[in-house]
């Protein structure tokens, strides 16, 4: 165990603000999920089915700025505030064109991307007029959103915590006026929902921009800067961030078509599934602040060249993450009893996801483990190909052809098929464990010259 208390107090000067900010954002979805619940079965599953673009768009932001967080903590940790520029241009162009690309395909075949997820027809006509007015959102949000996670591989992360609470008030206020119909606006039902996202969305992307260009003294970034990306610099994000993109964007891609199978098995199952996603998020918030601790501190120790301290640090941090698995498996079960009943789905809706609660709880120790080792460890010591390697067997080869074959050739219980969405979590923890035995994991991935 690491016994120098500036470690400690490092990871957690990183942790504890990106958690706050990831529990105000599920505040937000939850809020979301709740007011929208109040409308029925079909309005929830309707826009929690849409809401699977929101998700896989997210993965693909996650994975541009997580491909930057292999390649930026090693040059934070050289104090190379020009290459970490140059890294930022990368990233941020090959967000903003695929964004773009993605918000027009929506917006012009809405009801196309809502069959992907249901048949049903009243779910398909809410999904598609919910679907159009959020794609607006996309570009907006993903802006925000890398700005914010690069900035964290710097440890810059108290300004993605004041966007968030902003985010909460307006998104709060704007669900409220426009879904029901109060304080003067008209009652938009899930319409009111995507447009309430679409203004918050726009105020956090400004609030954002303006700490960025105007506040921030840590890289005193312009806007041009971001439009300058450097050919040998996009050549080693190609080959050390690529396969980190790449993981996290086919994961997401995995939970997409395994969502849109949820769906096929009826509003329940995705009324259930999404109120059980909620749930795991909101605890899983915390795993994933430490997760980014993790990565920037391990991305630091790598960039000062000393293995000896690489090795006592992930050794530390593992244990750190198990023990933290067992807070969350406990708080799980304590909330599958009361939290669904927030909801205003029908009761069917309610036991089944709360089945779901409980079985996901006794998963979550090796879940919470293998993400502070894969998404932390590993990646932040430049191993981020085997982290793809091993989230590709596991989506394509193993999960997805174990819910298809659950849901729609045995036709199991809804409770066996949800179990098999998640069945991978019941081994990665094992392949992490063994993964960090000796050196083979640690690279170096900064340029000397």
């Amino acid at each position: 165990m690491v016994k120098d208390r500036q470690f400690y107090r490092a990871l957690l000067a990183i942790a504890i603000p990106t958690a706050l900010q990831g529990l105000v954002s599920l505040s937000v979805n939850m809020l979301d999920n709740i007011m929208v619940g109040s409308l029925g079965d079909a309005a929830l599953a309707s826009v929690s089915l849409a809401n699977q673009v929101t998700v896989l768009l997210s993965y693909f932001v996650k994975g541009v700025s997580g491909g930057a967080a292999s390649l930026v903590p090693q040059y934070w940790g050289r104090k190379d505030i020009r290459r970490v520029k140059q890294v930022f241009s990368v990233a941020f162009q090959i967000c903003f064109y695929l964004t773009v690309l993605v918000c027009a395909a929506i917006y012009l075949f809405p009801h196309a991307v809502m069959r992907i997820f249901s048949s049903d027809p009243g779910v398909l006509e809410m999904g598609a007029q919910y679907i159009r007015i959020l794609c607006v959102s996309y570009l907006f949000s993903c802006v925000s959103e890398l700005l914010i996670m690069m900035l964290r591989g710097v440890e810059v992360v108290r300004i993605g915590l004041a966007v968030s609470g902003i985010s909460l008030v307006s998104n709060l206020f704007f669900n409220y006026a426009l879904i029901f119909g109060r304080l003067g606006f008209p009652r938009l039902e899930t319409r009111g929902a995507a447009l309430a996202t679409v203004l918050s969305r726009l105020i956090e992307l400004l609030a954002v921009l303006f700490y960025v260009f105007r506040l921030d003294q840590r890289l005193r970034l312009r806007a041009r800067e971001l439009w300058c990306a450097d050919r040998q610099m996009a050549g080693d994000y190609l080959r050390y961030g690529l396969p980190v993109m790449f993981g996290d964007v086919q994961w997401g891609f995995v939970g997409f078509f395994k969502n849109a199978m949820i769906g096929h098995l009826g509003v329940l199952m995705a009324a259930a599934n999404s109120i059980t996603e909620t749930v795991f998020s909101l605890f899983y918030v915390f795993i994933v602040g430490l997760s980014s601790g993790a990565c920037v501190q391990i991305g630091k120790l790598v960039g000062e060249e000393d293995r000896s301290k690489v090795r006592e640090a992930a050794k530390t941090i593992q244990v750190l993450f198990f023990g933290a698995g067992l807070i969350v498996c406990a708080a799980m079960f304590l909330s599958s009893s009361w939290i669904p009943r927030l909801y205003g789905v029908s009761e069917e809706a309610r036991a089944l996801s709360a089945q779901f609660i409980a079985m996901y709880a006794v998963m979550s120790v090796g879940t919470c483990y293998h993400a502070a080792c894969f998404t932390g460890i590993n990646r932040g010591a430049g191993d981020g190909l085997f982290v793809m390697k091993v989230d590709v067997i596991c989506g394509w080869l193993v999960v997805l052809p174990a819910v298809f074959l659950s849901g729609f050739v045995f036709h199991a219980p809804l409770p066996a098929v949800y179990l098999c969405t998640r069945i991978d979590q019941c081994f990665k923890w094992l392949i992490a464990l063994f993964r960090l035995r000796g050196d083979r994991w640690i690279h170096d991935v900064t340029r000397k010259d």
